[in-house]
């Protein structure tokens, strides 16, 4: 596509990730992906996360510039999480790094 564009940077910020009262995620090491008619989103290492409060879904997803996303839940929230597994090798950085929406990230 003309004129997309993604960019990677390392960010500085402290992320909370809260959902339904509860921590999922604190990391103050997010990557900040910006990507050319999405919001700024935050990927979150996956050591970070306290993924043993996320569900995997049977949801996958393809992008164009990232690779096939896969998905997680969390209680009342299908696939509010997703993360790249084999990103393509342009955003390789976002492996091991999960995403989320509709959490409440602060």
């Amino acid at each position: 596509m003309t004129g997309h564009r993604i960019t990677i940077e390392q960010g500085a910020d402290h992320v909370r990730v809260v959902h339904d009262g509860h921590l999922i995620a604190e990391s103050r090491r997010p990557l900040v992906l910006r990507e050319t008619g999405c919001p700024v989103r935050y990927y979150l290492p996956a050591e970070d996360v306290r993924t043993e409060l996320l569900s995997a879904s049977d949801t996958h997803t393809y992008c164009p510039f990232k690779g096939t996303a896969s998905y997680w839940s969390l209680p009342g929230a299908d696939d509010a999480v997703w993360a790249y597994p084999d990103p393509k090798p342009e955003v390789g950085r976002i492996r091991n790094h999960f995403c989320f929406y509709g959490t409440g990230v602060v």
